[in-house]
């Protein structure tokens, strides 16, 4: 099996060039941003946009596509103004991975803003309902729950929030789960050491369960274990260590799941990545 090693790519020049720099990078999967993330309003994909994209895909043979959602929106806000603006920019950012043929929208569940745990999650689960009914034509995107540290009031930094999110939308079979290594070693999951490891699936299997992960976001951490602070570091040079990325490669549980690095450097420093989770690194 081709293992789908990826990583975040940049899409300067146009979302058709990050597949040639995936692919030079030595990856099978690529997570992007189909839009500016400093900006609410964006255009839409235009028709020729999206066959450029798909033609540069196939001729590098990218297997797995992610966008990762926009940091702006809040669907666990308890403003409605602001609800309803998130939840309108989640429709646009489903309507660009759909021309584009992107297989996964990954995105922060939200935070609830002093509004309680109980209240954000309902928020989330109301608008992802609205947008998995508008969304149910086949070829639209898996939408992937991320793991969070949990800083501020962000939902998601346990995994009970996740599991209760999915629920609440009917266990929809297009909703699915995005484990973030260095969000999951900030919000208290030790993964340096085997047991700790093994402590933190065997937690997501019995909350959300592992046939709902899909996908992991690779990272080291700047900050250390329980910090609930977001701060991403290189493979092997952060509190993490390369110990647990060698046996997350390794496990067999995970072999058909896409992998996507977010590490500072970009792609250049991918290959580096790389080798430090396959045991090659000097």
């Amino acid at each position: 099996m081709r293992r789908l090693w990826g990583g975040h790519i940049s899409v300067e020049g146009g979302a058709q060039q990050a597949p040639g720099r995936g692919a030079a990078a030595g990856l099978l999967a690529i997570q992007i941003f189909t839009r500016n993330q400093n900006r609410w309003e964006n255009r839409a994909v235009t028709a020729q946009e999206a066959v450029d994209f798909r033609r540069e895909r196939a001729a590098h043979g990218i297997l797995r596509v992610a966008s990762h959602g926009s940091y702006l929106p809040n669907l666990a806000s308890p403003d409605e103004q602001l609800w309803r603006r998130s939840l309108q920019a989640f429709r646009a950012e489903l309507q660009r991975c759909r021309a584009l043929g992107v297989d996964q929208l990954i995105f922060h569940p939200g935070a609830h803003m002093g509004a309680g745990e109980a209240s954000g999650i309902a928020r989330i689960a109301r608008a992802l309902r609205v947008l998995l009914k508008e969304n149910d034509a086949p070829g639209g995107p898996s939408l992937l729950l991320e793991s969070t540290a949990g800083q501020g009031t962000q939902l998601g930094w346990r995994f009970a929030h996740l599991r209760d999110i999915i629920a609440a939308c009917g266990d929809h079979p297009r909703l699915g789960v995005c484990l973030d290594t260095a969000h999951a070693f900030a919000a208290g999951h030790d993964l340096r050491t085997r047991a700790g490891y093994e402590r933190a699936f065997a937690e997501l299997d019995a909350t959300v369960g592992l046939a709902r992960l899909w996908a992991f976001h690779v990272n080291d951490s700047r900050v250390g274990l329980g910090t609930r602070v977001d701060r991403h570091e290189t493979l092997g040079r952060g509190h993490i260590g390369p110990v647990a990325f060698r046996r997350l490669a390794r496990d067999r549980r995970f072999r058909a799941l896409p992998f996507y690095l977010e590490t500072p450097g970009g792609a250049e420093c991918y290959p580096g990545d790389l080798a430090v989770m396959l045991g090659r690194a000097r």
